[in-house]
């Protein structure tokens, strides 16, 4: 594994070095110790799956408050997204910055997200699935999100959603937090 930095401290692109032959691809995409030798918080608690039958659903900007933030490792195994990774940390170098990365299943990549950033994606195609390796458990009650339009983040996403939840169209801007 390769671990490319973003414009956002601790926000990650994980290229996975996997290995090709005659019977298709192989590539680990977790390991607890080169995680933790980048540097990166891990250790696997829960893992999340998203079906997405349309293009253009936006999920997110979600995170859980503290203390129950999760960092997460995010990967597409079907379809293709536009994933988003926002810092809610005030005491960051890079508060209120964003970091993107598109993944698909051929592309190789993952997107690690550690805990205190909100996280959300965009489908860029049909049928788009998603595994989310969680670091921590989900709480009821600890759940939150921030508007995925929010000026104060300036995202620039690659084109505009036309599928989301009620709550993720109603989340209030950084001013909520």
């Amino acid at each position: 594994m390769r671990f490319a930095t973003t414009a956002v401290e601790g926000v990650m692109i994980v290229e996975l070095d996997g290995h090709e032959d005659a019977r298709g691809y192989f590539a680990r995409t977790f390991c607890e110790e080169e995680f933790a030798r980048a540097g990166l918080e891990m250790r696997v608690v829960q893992t999340n799956f998203s079906r997405n039958p349309r293009r253009l659903t936006l999920r997110g900007m979600h995170y859980q408050a503290e203390p129950h933030g999760e960092p997460k490792i995010v990967h597409c195994v079907r379809g293709r997204v536009f994933d988003v990774a926002v810092d809610l940390r005030p005491q960051s170098p890079t508060y209120r910055r964003w970091a993107g990365a598109e993944l698909d299943p051929d592309n190789n990549r993952l997107f690690y997200i550690p805990r205190g950033c909100a996280h959300g994606f965009l489908t860029l195609a049909a049928n788009s699935d998603i595994v989310y390796l969680m670091g921590a458990p989900y709480v009821p009650g600890s759940g939150r999100g921030v508007r995925w339009n929010d000026p104060a983040f300036g995202i620039e996403w690659p084109e505009t959603p036309v599928e989301m939840s009620e709550r993720d169209a109603t989340y209030g801007g950084i001013e909520t937090l």
